[in-house]
């Protein structure tokens, strides 16, 4: 099987979504017999292309152009797709980001093929790839298995995937597919929030707060905690709502569906929503003084006690200890 990755790229560094997706592309084309090529879209791309390396891939195509100077989904989806016909790819990969998600329906239409969305695992059976994927807000898994001999697409979730690092270069081919005439939406401009906090999407640490965090001026404590632990800081739909907190920090099936390695959950009750979007978490810490709370039935680890008193507390402790060192 051979499956064209395509990475994202910004500020010239690829995002580690996009390495995890290559590195899970890489295994089942090994176990499949074919072999994986990396796509990178945009202006002056092929310096990041050569890094594709990173994650196994040893040839990348490079779509280089003023063309694609600024984020067009149409556009690179059908530079994607494009790209996908001239070298016989039988799949395309995507990571689920907000980017991914936005690509790969529009390339899998460019490409009349079927689409895999939000793959958990991804397996060889024989020649053919099984993946599986949450449904029911994460109540069951499905077996997807694309249909032989046609060519499909995939958006796989970040943070769910290992991905080992390695030294090696790609080789670099560059394109420019025939995409003249496409009517595109233009991304103009991309402004980052003010803070220093990762994005929750792709952060292996999150900490998030609920409407047990009684108002906005609380949300500092959640954000201290989740610097101190060198993670990002999320929110359920409830303190978004309220205003509390930017929609971009929203974790849940309306916000962003996330899997950490580590997940703590301080005055969050644990609504069905609120689960669908976290409840792959490895680990899970939820800190509630009602100990019915629905967050407690998924939590790895479960404190019954005020948020107020237990999280400061913990953020004093986690920076002593990192203080020894």
């Amino acid at each position: 099987m051979n499956i064209l990755v395509y990475f994202e790229v910004r500020d010239g560094q690829i995002k580690k979504s996009s390495l995890e997706a290559a590195s899970a592309a890489k295994k089942l084309a090994e176990k499949t017999g074919g072999e994986v090529t990396g796509l990178f879209i945009g202006k002056n791309i092929a310096d990041a292309a050569k890094t594709a390396g990173r994650a196994g891939v040893r040839k990348a195509v490079a779509v280089d152009g003023d063309a694609f100077a600024k984020i067009s989904n149409s556009l690179y989806a059908k530079a994607a797709a494009e790209t996908a016909k001239n070298m016989k790819a039988d799949a395309v990969f995507f990571s689920a980001t907000a980017m991914g998600k936005d690509i790969a329906p529009l390339t899998a239409a460019y490409l009349d093929a079927g689409l895999v969305s939000d793959a958990v695992a991804a397996e060889a059976d024989g020649d053919t790839a099984v993946f599986t994927r949450p449904i029911f807000s994460g109540k069951a898994m499905q077996k997807v298995s694309p249909v032989a001999g046609h060519p499909f697409v995939a958006t796989l979730r970040p943070n769910v995937f290992p991905f080992a690092e390695e030294s090696a270069e790609a080789a670099v081919e560059s394109s420019v597919p025939a995409v003249d005439g496409l009517n595109s939406s233009v991304v103009e401009g991309i402004e980052k929030g003010s803070g220093e906090l990762l994005d929750v999407a792709e952060a292996d640490i999150i900490v998030s707060g609920g409407r047990g965090m009684k108002g906005p001026e609380n949300f500092p404590m959640i954000a201290e905690l989740a610097k101190t632990l060198g993670g990002a800081m999320g929110a359920s739909r409830a303190a978004v709502d309220a205003g509390w907190v930017p929609h971009a920090h929203q974790v849940g099936q309306t916000g962003k569906v996330v899997s950490p390695s580590l997940y703590v959950a301080c005055g969050i009750s644990g609504a069905i929503q609120h689960l669908a979007g976290m409840s792959s978490s490895k680990v899970i810490v939820a800190i509630n003084k009602d100990k019915d709370a629905p967050i407690f039935s998924v939590a790895t680890y479960g404190v019954l006690g005020d948020l107020f008193e237990v999280v400061p507390l913990l953020t004093k402790e986690i920076k002593a200890l990192k203080e020894q060192g």
